[in-house]
């Protein structure tokens, strides 16, 4: 069985692995291809349609590329709904025949976070600047930062692939 992820970014490749792993097994490291695949939408998506729309162009771009049975994408965006300003992530895969797109929870952002995106800068490095870290989005991400480390990126994209292969699970109640 061949996995390819839409991004080389170990936390989404891992996170992918796992999750398949979990839900499908027999998914080992060398049955997992990490590749650079372009979103089409900004570096930092700022709505939750963009971020839904890239999730599914990496998806597009992989199939495009290259023969697998299962093609994983995940993108993580930012929106400022009713509450506030959060980040979130949309996870799309597909199986060649058969899609499935889910979201995972908001994490809540502070005001001067998400301010600096608006001014257009990504989350990592705000967030590396914020708390004086280097490259956290290929670790525990702002959800491992805010969360004192109580949830990480990979555990909620983990989370979000599992949910999103629902409809892969139970295709005769979804085709209905």
């Amino acid at each position: 069985m061949k996995l390819i992820v839409g991004s080389k970014n170990p936390v989404k490749v891992n996170a992918a692995q796992i999750a398949m792993n979990q839900v499908l097994g027999n998914i080992g490291e060398q049955d997992v291809l990490g590749m650079h695949a372009p979103s089409l939408v900004a570096e930092q998506p700022m709505t939750e349609a963009e971020t839904r729309l890239g999730a599914v162009n990496r998806v597009k771009a992989c199939m495009q590329a290259e023969k697998a049975d299962w093609y994983i994408a995940i993108e993580g965006g930012v929106d400022n709904f009713e509450d506030g300003p959060a980040t979130f992530a949309y996870v799309a895969i597909c199986n060649g025949e058969q899609w499935s797109v889910g979201r995972s929870a908001n994490l809540p952002l502070p005001n001067s976070v998400y301010q600096a995106l608006v001014n257009g800068e990504e989350l990592g490095p705000v967030m590396d600047r914020t708390f004086n870290t280097v490259n956290v989005k290929q670790k525990g991400g702002a959800i491992g930062l805010l969360t004192n480390n109580l949830a990480t990126r990979q555990s909620v994209y983990e989370l979000a692939v599992i949910l999103a292969m629902s409809p892969f699970n139970h295709t005769t109640l979804f085709s209905k």
